[in-house]
């Protein structure tokens, strides 16, 4: 039964992380271009070089309001959950799962035609475009499952467990995660 659990977790984990991808590279690409950043003459010595630099990742903006499955479920004891709460967070984890499968694969075969349609040295623009929605429209679902699962599982926890919750992601060493806005400068 702990091995189960422990598979299911570990998929849970692996899919909220390429959730996670998909939705950064989604928000990526609708960012408006910034400008080049102003870079020193190149005869400098030792002028840092921008455009070799790499780019620090977008912050989740749903960090600071939404709670990782993971976490919750790691820190079980610590936040009192209850036999129902976590029989409930589980289930919904594992209808999460099995519904992110099915449009992992469905996504997979999408973006095979789309690539197939963009292959051709011409290609027809009104067939590509229809085929792009078809993927953003499975992007779409993921992210629906995604947040859809977070609110359900929020909306079960106790404001107490998410004032807990949030205290343990500020604390030292805990961190508030490699997508989450950076903290405030003391002034």
């Amino acid at each position: 039964m702990k091995t189960r659990i422990g598979i299911t977790f570990a998929l849970v984990v692996g899919a909220l992380l390429l959730i996670g991808t998909v939705f950064v590279r989604l928000q990526q690409a609708q960012t408006p271009a910034q400008p080049p950043p102003h870079r020193s003459p190149p005869n400098m010595p030792n002028a840092p070089n921008a455009a070799n630099a790499p780019n620090p990742p977008n912050p989740d903006p749903l960090a600071d309001v939404m709670f990782p499955p993971d976490l919750i479920m790691s820190r079980a004891r610590q936040l009192g959950l209850t036999d129902e709460q976590k029989a409930f967070m589980r289930g919904e984890i594992q209808r999460t799962m099995t519904s992110f499968n099915e449009l992992q694969w469905k996504l997979q075969d999408e973006m095979e035609v789309f690539h197939e349609t963009l292959k051709s040295s011409q290609v027809n623009e009104q067939q590509a475009l229809a085929e792009l929605n078809k993927v953003l429209d499975i992007e779409r679902e993921i992210k629906r499952l995604h947040i859809g699962m977070g609110v359900r599982i929020k909306n079960h926890l106790t404001p107490e467990q998410q004032g807990q919750l949030q205290r343990m992601r500020m604390a030292p060493g805990m961190g508030p995660g490699p997508d989450a806005p950076p903290p405030p400068i003391p002034q």
